[in-house]
């Protein structure tokens, strides 16, 4: 799922190199912590949080399909 959400979080940002993405996983849930260039924030989170959102919800997907609760979080860096 790691992967998934670095693929698309490094299409929308203009900064693809600055993204990095840490993954914990304790019993079924998967945490996502999310960190990108400043300047980019803004279009991870979208208009009133828009993108962001769509993003947990395609990511919601492989989880439900593996059992797993997914939560991801965005890190002020």
């Amino acid at each position: 799922m790691r992967d998934i959400l670095k693929y698309l979080i490094t299409s929308i940002v203009d900064k693809p190199e600055a993204v990095e993405i840490l993954e914990e996983e304790n019993q079924g849930i998967v945490n996502l912590t999310v960190k990108v260039d400043p300047q980019d924030m803004g279009k991870v989170i979208g208009k009133e949080g828009k993108v962001i959102r769509a993003l947990r919800n395609v990511l919601r997907i492989p989880a439900v399909l593996q059992d797993k609760k997914i939560y991801i979080n965005l890190s002020e860096n």
